[in-house]
């Protein structure tokens, strides 16, 4: 049984680490609903064990993007990550305290109206010709940007993913950077603020699903990772254009199937 298990949580990780894969991003969104509706997990339990995985995830994606965008270009833009951070660590700190506290059903229908949200976020707010600085003041920059990392700190938190679908398009449109350095920025982002969600969630009783679900935890986070690497590749060939309204389509399907768990 456990063997069967451990099986299907790697193909289920592969599977969800190639959508990821395809639009640059762990698919930690796409994690999600399996957890709960495939895999029978409660929904903090869920929030917990995807948050693990995605730290993971992220944690193997930076070494791996290094070859394309080098770690000295990221750090060039460290005003970028200092003031996404500056507001990201305080939210996924609160997101994650909030997430233990709230009732299970409350917390359902959070996670099925953040999956609508991030789907048309997905549709709208990840083309790279939305690529413009909206802000010619620094300072308003600085404080729109702490604003925007503070509120995705809390949805990275609650939802237990890395926060990319939300930061890239941030990235891009208010520090006008390029999509692929974009990419790198958001993860540089994701994993300060990821680790401070879970050291938040590690004083909560329900944490310890972390070491009851151990096999669990490593065999999807390496399908995962193996997602992730086929998912890049596979990038050049299946046209963005037709790709991000088919992701967005599961996205909320998957939203419909959390709001009715019970």
């Amino acid at each position: 049984m456990k063997s069967k298990k451990s099986i299907l949580s790697f193909l289920s990780g592969l599977s969800v680490g190639t959508l990821g894969g395809l639009i640059g991003l762990g698919g930690a969104e796409f994690r999600l609903p399996l957890l709960i509706g495939l895999f029978k997990f409660g929904a903090l339990p869920a929030i917990i064990i995807n948050k693990a995985i995605s730290l993971v995830v992220v944690a193997s994606s930076l070494p791996l993007r290094a070859s394309t965008i080098p770690f000295e270009k990221v750090f060039q833009r460290w005003d970028v990550i200092v003031t996404l951070l500056g507001g990201s660590l305080a939210g996924a700190w609160i997101g994650a305290g909030w997430a233990t506290r709230i009732k299970s059903n409350t917390l359902y229908r959070i996670l099925s109206t953040l999956l609508i949200i991030i789907a048309v976020v997905l549709l709208f707010g990840h083309s790279p010709d939305a690529s413009a600085e909206l802000f010619s003041s620094n300072l308003m920059q600085r404080i729109i940007g702490i604003i925007a990392g503070f509120f995705i700190g809390i949805v990275a938190a609650i939802m237990g993913v890395a926060g990319g679908e939300l930061l890239i398009p941030t990235i891009i449109l208010l520090f006008g950077v390029d999509i692929k350095l974009a990419g790198s920025l958001s993860l540089a982002v994701s994993l300060p603020t990821m680790l401070t969600g879970f050291t938040r969630y590690s004083r909560d009783s329900s944490f310890s699903i972390i070491k009851t679900q151990k096999l669990f935890i490593i065999t999807m986070a390496a399908g995962s990772i193996a997602g992730t690497f086929i998912g890049s590749r596979l990038l050049g060939i299946i046209p963005e254009a037709a790709l991000l309204p088919v992701l967005a389509v599961i996205l909320v399907i998957s939203a419909v199937k959390v709001w009715r768990h019970k």
